[in-house]
């Protein structure tokens, strides 16, 4: 006869869930366990090849970094991937002026001749000229100081546009002018920085009545425009011409060389 401590074990092991056929697995140990038990038998001198072979696997099927999605870009990013697209889409509407063939072909040369008002060439020549034909000391002080002012606005936009290298919205080829000036890319506009800085200039060192000032600024409203409907410059470009120019006269307006210092710099020349 079975005693009885036999007796409830049985009834015991009986009534367990776990002792069924469909909870059998539960009791098992892991394989994982096992295969990681044995591999840690495994003497030091047998080299693993599966998981070299997954480490191959794994890295064949990584993606290039510039083929990856960003599927969480920042909100900053965002907004000046908008606003990028915003200046695209309209400095291309409004290059209403690029070729012969676009709606306003036909004003192609007159915008032209307004954008050739803003560039470097004629700037600088017409300076050179009024200097050495200028006899009073203040003309020279103006006059080098304006010179002053025009190559270091060149300097500082052609830096600029070799630093971004932005092309601008058509594809327009730089004339033999630009090259001299070094106005190849888009970002800033020189002729826009140009006018900026030549207006700016006359309206703190030239007496000038209103309409004058009026005009000054309008002009330099105007062939920043062109340069927009030649297609050769963004709205961005342009703005970003406007604030260089800026910049350019409030530097040379604090290095502004005295009349002595002219006068020296006459003399050696």
């Amino acid at each position: 006869m079975p005693s009885a401590p036999q007796s409830r074990s049985r009834t015991r092991e009986r009534n367990n869930v776990l002792n069924r056929p469909e909870f059998m697995s539960l009791n098992q140990p892991l394989r994982g366990n096992q295969e990681s038990k044995g591999s840690s038998r495994k003497p030091s001198g047998q080299c693993t090849a599966p998981s070299e072979s997954t480490k191959e696997r794994r890295q064949s099927q990584q993606l290039p970094e510039e083929d990856c999605i960003q599927l969480n870009p920042s909100l900053k990013g965002i907004a000046f991937s908008s606003l990028l697209a915003i200046d695209i889409c309209m400095s291309k509407r409004l290059g209403v002026c690029a070729s012969s063939a676009s709606s306003w072909g036909s004003a192609r040369s007159m915008v032209k001749l307004i954008g050739v008002t803003g560039h470097g060439v004629p700037w600088i020549a017409g300076t050179l000229i009024c200097l050495i034909r200028s006899r009073s000391l203040a003309g020279q002080e103006v006059l080098l100081n304006l010179l002053l002012a025009l190559l270091l606005d060149i300097l500082t936009v052609a830096a600029v546009q070799k630093l971004v290298k932005r092309k601008g919205p058509f594809e327009v080829t730089p004339g033999l002018m630009d090259y001299l000036m070094m106005d190849i890319y888009a970002f800033p506009a020189g002729h826009a920085s140009r006018a900026t800085m030549v207006s700016r200039f006359f309206l703190s060192h030239l007496v000038l009545a209103v309409p004058l000032r009026i005009l000054l600024v309008l002009w330099a409203f105007c062939v920043g425009l062109s340069r927009i409907m030649l297609g050769r410059h963004h709205i961005t470009d342009v703005l970003g011409g406007f604030l260089i120019g800026y910049v350019v006269f409030g530097l040379v307006d604090m290095l502004w060389m005295p009349s002595n210092t002219c006068q020296m710099l006459v003399s050696i020349w």
